[in-house]
């Protein structure tokens, strides 16, 4: 049985990216909207670092890292209305959190597993009432969003 699930890792995981790429669109969306006049970069690095922080994702490249010291404010700021901003991505976001925490903790990676649900929580993504998800759920529910993005082609 073990076996089986961790064949069934990888292609979460690809769910679970598949979340953040629309994630990502929406937040690149919404911050050169609300931000206008900085340099396209800024939006993409702006929206990668609020997904790293929500996802519990340390990148470390000197570039990333750099930006995400000079603007740490505005980071924390807009990670506090996550779930306020994009009420309609709170389902799709729980589940890809859950099933992000499924995976670490199959993979063994379970320091700061809870940190990451705590924070989700704490800026109003994560819906805590919502049931865990099961895999196909999870999976039909990402095709079916990913697809409406253009994300993912029917066959």
């Amino acid at each position: 049985m073990a076996e089986i699930e961790r064949k069934f890792i990888p292609s979460l995981r690809e769910g679970v990216e598949v979340v953040k790429m629309i994630f990502f669109k929406r937040l690149r969306d919404y911050f050169m909207e609300k931000y206008p006049g900085r340099e396209k970069l800024y939006y993409g690095m702006l929206a990668g670092a609020i997904i790293n922080e929500l996802f519990g994702i340390e990148n470390t490249e000197k570039k990333i890292t750099d930006f995400v010291q000079l603007n740490r404010e505005e980071i924390s700021t807009e990670f506090a209305m996550l779930g306020k901003q994009f009420a309609d991505l709170r389902i799709l976001l729980t589940d890809a959190l859950r099933i992000h925490f499924l995976c670490n903790h199959q993979e063994g990676q379970v320091e700061g597993n809870e940190e990451i649900l705590t924070r989700a929580r704490d800026c109003g993504v994560l819906l805590v009432e919502r049931d865990v998800p099961l895999p196909k759920g999870f999976m039909e529910l990402v095709y079916q969003v990913g697809k409406s993005y253009g994300l993912i082609i029917a066959q």
